[in-house]
C-alpha cells in the first residue's frame, strides 16, 4: 500500500510539474508574441525609432561630410535627439553596396525613417524599396531616385533645373563678351546614374540652345562624367582639348569638383583659365577660392543649412506618423514624378511630394554677402596660399 502511495505522490508531482512548465511556455511565448508585434507595428506610429541619414561619399564634394553631416546632427540635436541613439550618420564612400548594407543596418537597428543620399539611382531605387517592405519611412535628400523605384515619401533638394539655368544666367553675359564669333562651348555634365545631373543640364542647356540657334555660340562637346568622379573630368577635358585643338573659349561645369578638373586640364594644354568662363556649383571652399582667383567664373551656392533643416523637418514628421506636405519653411512645394522630371503639383499618380529649395549664383563680387554673410564658408578658411593675396581676402581679413 505505502508503495502504491509513493508512487501516486511521485506521479502527480511529475504532473504538476509538466504542467507548470508548459503554462510558462505558454505564457512565454504569448507574452513574446505580442512584445515583437507592439514592436513591429507601434515604432513609427508613436513617432518612435530611430532616424538614420545615409549619405553617399567624401569624394565627389566635399560637401556631404563638411556640411550636410554637421547641419544634419545640428537639427536633430536641437530638435532633443541623440546621436547613437535616436539619430545615425554613416558615409557610403561610394560603394552603393555599401550603403545597402548600411540601409538594412538601420532597418534591423529599428529604424522608423531613412534619410537617402544614394550614390547611383539603381542602388538607392533598392533602398528605397527595401524600406518600404519593411515599414520604414524615406526622405530622398538632394538626389532623386528612378530605376523602377516605388519612390520615397518626399524629396528635399533644391530647384536643380534652377540650378543650372543659374549658372547660364551669370556666365552668359561673361561668355558673350569674348572676342570668339562663335564662341566654342562645352557642356560638362554630373554622372548619367545621378538624375540631378539631367536636371542642370536641362538647366543651361536651354541658353545653349538657344545661343547656338542664334549662331552666337557652338556646341564643341557635351559630355557626362561617370560617377562625377573629378579625374575622370580632367580626363574628359583633355580629350575635348585634343579633338577641338584648344578651341574652346567656355565651359559649363556642373560643380566645383568637375570645374578643377577642367581648370587642371585647360592649364595642361597650355591655356589660360582666367581668359576662358567656367562654372561650378556647391559653393565648397576649393570653389569659392577659383572663383576669387579669378580661374572659375562662379559657383551655384545652395545653402545647405536650409536644405538639411527641411529634411530634419520632414523626417521627424514621418517619424511622428504626420503629413509631411503640412510642413512650411524657405522652400516651395511642387512634385517630381518617377521618370525625375519636376511637376507644378505635388499630388498625381506616381507622383513624390517635392520640398524645392532657390539657389543662389555665386561671383566674386557677392562671395562676402552670401556664404561668408551665412557662416557657410569663412574668410580663415577662404584666404589661404595664393588666394590670401585676392582683393577680397586683403580687404576682409
Amino acid at each position: 500500500m505505502r508503495k502504491r502511495i509513493r508512487l501516486l505522490i511521485a506521479l502527480l508531482s511529475v504532473f504538476v510539474l509538466f504542467a507548470a512548465a508548459c503554462g510558462d511556455d505558454d505564457d512565454s511565448s504569448d507574452s513574446t508574441d505580442e512584445t515583437d508585434e507592439t514592436d513591429a507595428t507601434d515604432t513609427a506610429a508613436e513617432g518612435e525609432g530611430s532616424i538614420w541619414v545615409l549619405l553617399p561619399d567624401s569624394a565627389t564634394s566635399d560637401r556631404w561630410e563638411k556640411d550636410d553631416r554637421r547641419f544634419f546632427k545640428e537639427g536633430f540635436e536641437a530638435a532633443g535627439l541623440a546621436e547613437g541613439d535616436d539619430f545615425t550618420i554613416v558615409n557610403a564612400e561610394g560603394s552603393g553596396e555599401t550603403q545597402i548594407g548600411q540601409a538594412e543596418q538601420a532597418i534591423g537597428d529599428g529604424a522608423s525613417v531613412i534619410v537617402l543620399t544614394s550614390n547611383d539611382s539603381g542602388s538607392g531605387a533598392a533602398i528605397i524599396d527595401i524600406a518600404r517592405e519593411a515599414g520604414v519611412g524615406v526622405v530622398e535628400y538632394d538626389r532623386f531616385n528612378t530605376e523602377g523605384s516605388a519612390g520615397g515619401d518626399i524629396y528635399v533638394s533644391f530647384d536643380n533645373v534652377e540650378v543650372g539655368a543659374t549658372m547660364a544666367e551669370v556666365a552668359t553675359p561673361v561668355i558673350d563678351e569674348l572676342d570668339a564669333d562663335p564662341k566654342q562651348v562645352v557642356m560638362l555634365n554630373g554622372g548619367e546614374t545621378d538624375n540631378n545631373a539631367f536636371l542642370f543640364r536641362d538647366g543651361y542647356n536651354a541658353t545653349v540652345e538657344e545661343k547656338v540657334s542664334a549662331g552666337e555660340w557652338e556646341l564643341v562637346d557635351d559630355q557626362f562624367v561617370p560617377e562625377w568622379d573629378n579625374q575622370a573630368a580632367q580626363d574628359l577635358m583633355d580629350q575635348i582639348l585634343v579633338a577641338a585643338e584648344n578651341n574652346v573659349d567656355a565651359i559649363f561645369a556642373a560643380n566645383d569638383g568637375l570645374a578643377g578638373g577642367v581648370i587642371a586640364s585647360l592649364e595642361n594644354a597650355g591655356l589660360d583659365p582666367l581668359e576662358i568662363p567656367i562654372t561650378g556649383q556647391d559653393a565648397t571652399q576649393a570653389g569659392i577660392q577659383n572663383v576669387l582667383l579669378g580661374v572659375q567664373t562662379m559657383t551655384v551656392y545652395k545653402p545647405i543649412k536650409l536644405e538639411a533643416a527641411a529634411a530634419v523637418d520632414a523626417a521627424l514628421a514621418l517619424r511622428a506618423g504626420e503629413d509631411v506636405t503640412a510642413l512650411s519653411g524657405e522652400f516651395v512645394f511642387i512634385g517630381i514624378d518617377a521618370d525625375g522630371k519636376p511637376t507644378d503639383s505635388p499630388e498625381g499618380e506616381g507622383v513624390v511630394p517635392y520640398m524645392a529649395l532657390t539657389p543662389i549664383g555665386v561671383t566674386a563680387d557677392n562671395v562676402a554677402d552670401t556664404v561668408i554673410a551665412d557662416g557657410f564658408r569663412t574668410v580663415e578658411e577662404i584666404c589661404t596660399g595664393d588666394v590670401a593675396e585676392t582683393d577680397f581676402c586683403q580687404e576682409n581679413a
